[in-house]
């Protein structure tokens, strides 16, 4: 993200503003983020040239720094040989003076402002932090982070409690039904019997089917010993009947 010309306008009108409160006429370079040049005015024309590319210089340093050019003056001038080097690398786009501040959105550094030319010490700084309050007057808000909304956890069943009727198999569900339970609770004296019963029918429909040809076999035993009792039980009342008329007819 980089500044743009309406944002880079804004800060040059409130520095401008502010230099004409203090009497001051100087000159308001703008950078973007790579330290290019995007807006440039010399309040003091046609005298002051110098004040120019002063100007642009605490621009481009602060930018570079992300810092104050005050800031850079104070821990710089302990380094031997960092303000010659500096300005040599950047052709001249570096000094260690007051009167430069990066320009920052929500944090983020997109250019920065430099000012030169005050009549009085500590003036430019004065009206460079001018565009400085200018910007973040008009900077869009910072959008919220959204709440951290809970997420539904996954719940597992506690291995000591009994578990629900509706996931045990149908068979014994019987001991879990309400209406064999009394008012403690607890299952009433006929709920095992049931349970012996439906585990019995259980146990019995899912065993496997007897043989077809030895159910036939015994079917047909069972045929043929009835058919033979009935003959003997038959003969056994043809011999009496006729033993009983035979005593008849003698008597």
């Amino acid at each position: 993200m980089s500044i743009s010309i309406e944002m880079a306008r804004k800060v040059q009108e409130a520095c401008k503003q502010r230099a004409r409160e203090l009497r001051s006429p100087v000159s308001i370079a703008i950078v973007d983020a790579g330290g290019h040049l995007v807006l440039f005015e010399r309040m003091m024309a046609p005298y002051g040239f110098a004040t120019g590319d002063i100007s642009i210089a605490k621009a481009h340093t602060a930018v570079m720094f992300n810092q104050s050019t005050d800031d850079v003056a104070q821990w710089g001038a302990a380094i031997p040989g960092f303000a010659s080097s500096l300005a040599s690398m950047t052709n001249g786009q570096f000094i260690m003076a007051a009167g430069g501040w990066p320009l920052r959105v929500n944090g983020v550094t997109i250019g920065g402002v430099g000012v030169s030319g005050g009549n009085a010490p500590g003036r430019d700084d004065e009206i460079a932090r001018a565009g400085l309050g200018a910007l973040e007057a008009s900077a869009p808000p910072m959008r919220g982070t959204p709440a951290n909304v809970p997420q539904p956890q996954p719940v597992y069943n506690n291995p000591a409690e009994p578990a629900a009727p509706y996931s045990q198999p149908l068979y014994s569900q019987a001991a879990y039904n309400t209406q064999d339970k009394g008012n403690s609770g607890e299952p009433v004296s006929g709920s095992s019997t049931r349970d012996r019963d439906n585990s019995s029918i259980y146990n019995q429909s899912n065993q496997k089917p007897a043989d077809l040809s030895s159910s036939t076999t015994r079917e047909q035993d069972s045929y043929q010993s009835f058919r033979y009792n009935s003959a003997t039980h038959q003969r056994w009342t043809i011999q009496e009947t006729k033993h009983e008329s035979e005593l008849q007819y003698c008597c």
